[in-house]
């Protein structure tokens, strides 16, 4: 998968999040997890955007490390809006697996950039 199409697929992550959050039950415990997962989500995508136009090797490795972050940050909201029944589990298993393939993959990238000094 190449930067463009990672840039792509992190800011549909975001678009997904978006949908997701106007959806919720309007209670204050949706309203601040929502906010949190808004955060962190949409983190994602602008900090890989960030990493793909670093003007160092050692900002493209920090920026890739707040990625994979912000994504496993936004795997617990999204656990915490499953668990706590403000969603269905079943409509949350495609975002939280495309959560956790997102760090993965920006996990293995900083691992390969860090070797690759």
């Amino acid at each position: 998968m190449n930067a463009d199409e990672l840039r792509a697929r992190t800011r549909a992550f975001s678009l997904r999040v978006i949908k997701l959050i106007q959806s919720l039950p309007k209670s204050l415990v949706a309203e601040v997890l929502g906010k949190q997962l808004l955060r962190s989500a949409t983190s994602v995508g602008a900090n890989y955007r960030a990493a793909t136009r670093a003007q160092s090797h050692a900002m493209f490795v920090s920026k890739l490390s707040i990625v994979v972050e912000e994504a496993d940050e936004s795997v617990f909201w999204l656990e915490l809006i499953r668990d706590a029944g403000l969603v269905k589990p079943e409509r949350l298993a495609d975002l939280l697996d495309e959560s956790e393939q997102i760090m993965k993959i920006m996990s293995a990238s900083r691992k390969t950039a860090k070797n690759n000094k």
